[in-house]
């Protein structure tokens, strides 16, 4: 018998783009589906389109609870799904046609626990382009040591929570911080120490819509969040797990010169102390990231860019920095 595959999309005022969401998971070749929207307090009538798709596709259950962000969406769902694998799709998103079917295949292949596919990005209100027409690829079983570091010095595999296929039991005792952005990189850590093998396919599966005024493009100080995570890992993998500092050093980097440079840009609110963290963190980080064959060139040029002065970082670097850290 087919597996069952809990599908989670937690949904928060997207009445714009919520059904083009739910159009294109109801309509996956794969068809063996539970689907968990959660509403999480919408007031623009998003709530109401739930119920109505409910009563379009049997598959589809509705819970309704009282705002508490994307964590605490996502961990109702995970309470009470019944799925053997999972996957999170985000509300103003899409997935392929195939896109189930597909990574479903890939995990039978692989016996990996996780499979992750390629993403592509469109415009707001428009639908993707699907890139990769023809025959899948293989997938590309990667063991679990190797994926974390890739994971952490940004090689190919990201921390986001969309775009993948789980086994369920991952989550097992697992579920993501409330209150916290950066909520998928929280956790990717213990659950790739659960997770023998990751398997990744080189097909595009998933549409992320880029949409005007998000947070991607805007300053905000939830934003810092990034740093809490980052050097939470730091410190637990030096107490416990030293194989992963120097990649989870490279990703801290990472987040210390993408906040830094972004709040730079923020000319109406004072950021001094934040910016002063992420200096003595760069500070503490650039020789050791410097001589690590790992880190991937942004990072390094950001390291020579520091060298000539914070002014200089901040000012003639910063003055053209796109955030895509």
């Amino acid at each position: 018998m087919e597996p069952l595959v809990s599908v989670i999309v937690p949904v928060f005022n997207v009445k714009d783009y919520l059904d083009q969401c739910l159009e294109s998971i109801v309509a996956q070749t794969y068809t063996h589906l539970e689907i968990l929207v959660v509403d999480d307090g919408s007031n623009d009538g998003s709530g109401d389109m739930c119920d109505q798709w409910a009563k379009r596709d049997q598959r589809i259950r509705v819970l309704h609870q009282a705002n508490g962000g994307l964590s605490a969406a996502r961990n109702a769902a995970l309470d009470v799904m019944q799925g053997e694998m999972v996957t999170m799709v985000d509300s103003d998103d899409v997935l392929r046609p195939t896109a189930i079917k597909v990574m479903i295949e890939a995990m039978g292949k692989s016996q990996a626990s996780i499979v992750v596919g390629d993403y592509t990005p469109f415009d707001d209100h428009g639908t993707p382009i699907w890139p990769n027409q023809g025959e899948q690829p293989m997938p590309i079983r990667i063991p679990q040591h190797r994926a974390i570091r890739r994971i952490f010095y940004q090689q190919g595999l990201t921390h986001s929570a969309w775009g993948r296929l789980y086994d369920a039991s991952l989550f097992e005792g697992i579920r993501y911080p409330v209150g916290q952005n950066y909520e998928d990189l929280a956790i990717i850590y213990p659950l790739m120490l659960k997770c023998g093998r990751v398997a990744k396919i080189n097909y595009t599966l998933y549409g992320y819509r880029q949409r005007q005024g998000s947070i991607l493009g805007a300053f905000s100080a939830k934003r810092a969040d990034v740093l809490d995570v980052c050097e939470g890992l730091e410190k637990h993998v030096e107490q416990r797990d030293q194989r992963y500092l120097k990649a989870v050093r490279s990703r801290l980097l990472s987040a210390y010169f993408n906040i830094l440079l972004l709040s730079n840009q923020d000319k109406a609110t004072d950021h001094r102390a934040l910016q002063d963290r992420c200096w003595q963190g760069i500070k503490r980080l650039r020789w050791g990231c410097l001589f690590d064959k790992n880190v991937r060139p942004k990072n390094k040029s950001g390291i020579l860019a520091s060298l000539l002065g914070r002014g200089f970082l901040c000012n003639v670097v910063g003055r053209h920095y796109q955030p895509k850290a």
